[in-house]
């Protein structure tokens, strides 16, 4: 529809910002999230952590269900695991919980990182 039309033109974080200001103000737009995640998963590798991270916290926010789009982002956060922040991996186990996504193979990456992180400070 004219919503997918008009999202080909946003960046990556057009599209994270997006769908956060919708979800944290608690309106509903699914045509709009719709719309987002079929372009997001297409792009993911444009999207910085901030914004995979961003992007599916929204959707579980909204609880607005786009299995795509996680798989997209969990393979694309599994492969540059350590540009995440720790606040941006926090969002992304939240939203994968929260949307009851099953990424083992994610979770299991972001549980060494922590431990790693955790390392380095003792």
């Amino acid at each position: 529809g004219e919503a997918r039309t008009r999202i080909r033109a946003f960046n990556s974080q057009n599209m994270a910002n997006t769908v956060w200001a919708f979800a944290t103000a608690a309106v509903a737009a699914p045509e709009l999230f719709e719309a987002i995640a079929g372009e997001a998963r297409t792009r993911v590798r444009a999207f910085n952590s901030q914004n995979m991270a961003n992007t599916v916290w929204a959707f579980a926010t909204a609880a607005v269900a786009a299995p795509e789009l996680f798989e997209a982002i969990a393979g694309e956060a599994l492969r540059r695991i350590r540009e995440f922040n720790s606040q941006d991996l926090a969002n992304i186990v939240w939203a994968f919980a929260t949307s009851a996504v099953a990424a083992p193979l994610l979770f299991e990456a972001i549980a060494g990182e922590a431990l790693r992180r955790v390392r380095e400070f003792n």
